[in-house]
């Protein structure tokens, strides 16, 4: 009598895009929360908080802090290697709910005056105690998050690999940068009805509603395995060594991946931090408008990231897609460096923000499927872990130089907006610069990895789907 055969429950497009679906909303809540402060930087420089611009890129580099001076990104990967993608997928979840409360409650009225206030006090006074909760909060929620991506990254791999995978991909970062869009737009809204910490509590809401997505998933995925005889998570021939970390890091596409990747990264995740404090100077507009300006800068991401995936899937050409947005990047830094404040109308600032998420659709679509073809699967949580770290070190430590440079370039500037002067604004010269050096640097690798490609015979270029 032959044996009835399994249909695996990813061969189902129903199942898989329900999967996608559920860990995809998961994503758009963490970078709804990633970004819920970066709209209200002015209002952070008043009573009662008065934090500096230094405090304000620390913030944003301390969601790395853990990650990089920890390692906390690289034992991620092991963990998902080691552990598995329901377990880690739980983890994540529970460390960025826990992350994005402690964040929330150092912005809370009630944390003034608290014990823990008065002993956060008490060292380092120049930067005030609400900040210094935020960025430990903010270094738990940075490990949830980073976590939760390499988790999600292996797990499309897991479902989609050798079919629609750069669509997927492309889907999921695409819902990813709708919460991007959603905090522009809705974070000065919440801030306006109750303050800062009312934009951190519907943050924080968001990440409980996303810890629920995260859970029911790995129902799905627990099926997935049992199906497949508990053979698709962690292969006993195909257990992790920590000698196959040196053997990511010898790999010269790898390098080169990560090396593009961190450059990217580093000219765009800080670059939100302070973009809606650089339009509202660039064009003397109120900040709650210049976020409206920002909020369409995932616009082009979300519109084109999928159509890319696709392509990518039929057509191939990955790695000079990757060129392209480098490319894209370092062109729209230029605008905003050099185009005069009485040339930088309205309409030109949304067209380059347009222009850079156009440049922030076609990297990471390109770059993350690109990965499982320089990287045998049974690493991969820990190759996208080793990747992850590298950028996490450029995001740590760019929002920081950043806020210097803002110093740096505005002297006296911020000590007249803490005493209410009316009409003084930053120039963002400097910082739109160095932003535009990283993406001259991100064309230099981008232009290495198609050399090394061509060497090595990955196959960047060739399409993703099996035929």
């Amino acid at each position: 009598m032959k044996e009835k055969a399994v249909t695996l429950l990813n061969e189902s497009k129903t199942a898989r895009w329900i999967a996608l679906i559920l860990i995809s909303s998961t994503m758009f809540f963490a970078y709804f929360f990633v970004d819920v402060a970066a709209p209200l930087k002015t209002l952070l420089e008043q009573a009662p908080y008065f934090w500096s611009n230094e405090t304000f890129g620390m913030l944003g580099g301390s969601e790395f802090f853990l990650n990089v001076f920890a390692g906390f990104l690289i034992l991620s990967g092991v963990i998902l290697d080691k552990m598995g993608i329901r377990f880690t997928m739980r983890l994540s979840g529970a460390l960025m709910l826990i992350g994005g409360t402690l964040k929330w409650y150092a912005l809370t009225p009630g944390f003034i005056g608290t014990g823990i206030d008065n002993f956060l006090s008490s060292f380092i006074v120049d930067i005030p105690a609400s900040a210094k909760l935020a960025f430990f909060g903010f270094a738990i929620f940075g490990v949830g998050v980073e976590m939760a991506g390499i988790t999600v990254s292996k797990t499309i791999v897991k479902w989609f690999k050798g079919k629609e995978l750069a669509l997927a991909m492309g889907l999921e970062m695409a819902l990813a940068r709708l919460g991007v869009f959603a905090v522009f737009q809705l974070s000065p809204v919440f801030a306006k009805s109750g303050g800062v910490a009312n934009s951190l509590f519907f943050g924080v809401l968001f990440l409980l509603i996303g810890f629920i997505t995260f859970f029911i998933y790995t129902f799905m995925d627990k099926k997935l395995d049992q199906q497949a005889g508990g053979g698709l998570d962690v292969l006993p021939e195909d257990q992790f060594k920590f000698s196959d970390i040196g053997k990511i890091l010898s790999n010269p596409g790898f390098l080169a991946i990560a090396g593009l990747c961190v450059l990217f990264y580093s000219a765009i995740f800080p670059f939100q931090k302070f973009a809606t404090d650089m339009l509202a100077s660039k064009l003397s507009v109120d900040p709650e408008i210049a976020a409206r300006y920002v909020s369409y800068f995932p616009i082009g991401a979300m519109i084109l990231t999928p159509f890319i995936g696709a392509f990518l899937d039929f057509k191939g050409k990955g790695a000079t897609m990757m060129l392209y947005g480098a490319l894209l990047l370092t062109i729209s830094h230029l605008i905003f460096a050099f185009v005069p404040d009485d040339l930088f109308t309205p309409v030109v600032a949304i067209a380059t923000i347009v222009i850079l998420g156009v440049a922030f659709s076609l990297v990471p679509a390109s770059m993350w499927p690109s990965v499982p073809k320089i990287i045998e699967e049974r690493l991969l949580g820990s190759a996208y872990g080793l990747i992850f770290y590298i950028q996490n070190i450029g995001l740590l430590l760019v929002p920081i130089l950043i806020g210097w440079s803002v110093s740096y370039a505005n002297p006296g500037v911020s000590d007249q907006i803490k005493a209410g002067v009316e009409g003084v604004k930053y120039n963002y010269f400097l910082p739109e610069l160095i932003f535009a050096g990283f993406g001259v640097l991100a064309i230099i690798f981008s232009v290495l990895l198609k050399t090394i490609d061509r060497k090595k015979g990955y196959g960047l270029d060739i399409p993703n789907k099996e035929s």
